[in-house]
């Protein structure tokens, strides 16, 4: 890890969440909210989202990355200097993302905490065996990310992620604004319309973080051993899990 100061990068263990809040909103005035937002919002422009959820939920407001690039982090941060930018920390992610990581904690106006799951990937193999990613990749991604997202969110009313329509078609129809019923939350999608173009065009703009393995051959970053390069004519997330059919980790289902 890169030398960061600890104001913006927090290593969170198991035990570790936000501290409640007694502004908290209650879940049907959160869905009420986000329903009319998903009304108002669509086709705004995404920094125009972002700032609705940054003065709608304020310190209850985070983002969640998974640092294949800084492209949200850095949106969001030029609305709500100082916000939350959460990153599951798997334990099994290549250098170059932990790498983009300790540069978002050391060059963007945000503060990282990096969530890692309960068991340690030694402990988990102890546990369940070694290598689940092969046997049972739901239930790693359930150990190693839903589990921790699920604790990391606790005190936030909202939550940003950066899904695209283009990705993939089974995010094709992903709203701006939803209610994220499972979990009680409200889900902002600001770049949900946009496409790899857009995106290709705000990190030369702002010279955003991006991840090294982009320029290797992959079309979508997760853990290591889940991860490939993608072929000429697949979709970004092609490279996911190509040996069972399974295209999403749990984070957004």
């Amino acid at each position: 890890m890169s030398l960061v100061s600890a104001a913006s990068l927090r290593l969170v263990g198991p035990g570790g969440s936000t501290p409640a809040d007694p502004a908290r909103r209650d879940p049907e005035e959160l869905r009420a909210l986000a329903e009319q937002a998903a009304r108002d919002l669509e086709g705004a422009p995404a920094l125009e989202i972002a700032r609705w959820a940054a003065q709608t939920f304020g310190e209850r407001f985070c983002v969640t990355s998974s640092m294949a690039d800084a492209v949200l982090a850095h949106l969001v941060s030029r609305v709500a200097p100082g916000v939350d930018v959460v990153f599951l920390d798997t334990g099994l992610h290549f250098p170059e993302t932990l790498r983009v990581r300790d540069e978002v904690a050391r060059t963007l106006p945000v503060n990282v905490r990096s969530i890692r799951p309960r068991l340690t990937v030694g402990q988990q193999d102890g546990q369940y065996g070694p290598r689940l990613f092969n046997k049972s990749p739901d239930d790693c991604c359930q150990l190693r990310k839903v589990e921790p997202l699920e604790r990391a969110l606790t005190g936030y009313d909202a939550w940003a992620a950066g899904l695209r329509r283009d990705e993939s078609p089974s995010r094709a129809n992903t709203p701006v604004v939803t209610f994220d019923a499972r979990r009680g939350k409200v889900k902002v999608n600001p770049i949900a319309a946009w496409s790899q173009k857009d995106v290709d065009s705000y990190i030369a703009r702002f010279n955003v973080p991006v991840n090294e393995l982009f320029k290797q051959g992959y079309g979508s970053i997760g853990c290591w051993p889940c991860t490939r390069r993608t072929k000429a004519g697949e979709d970004a997330r092609a490279g996911r899990w190509a040996m069972f059919e399974k295209t999403e980790c749990g984070l957004h289902v």
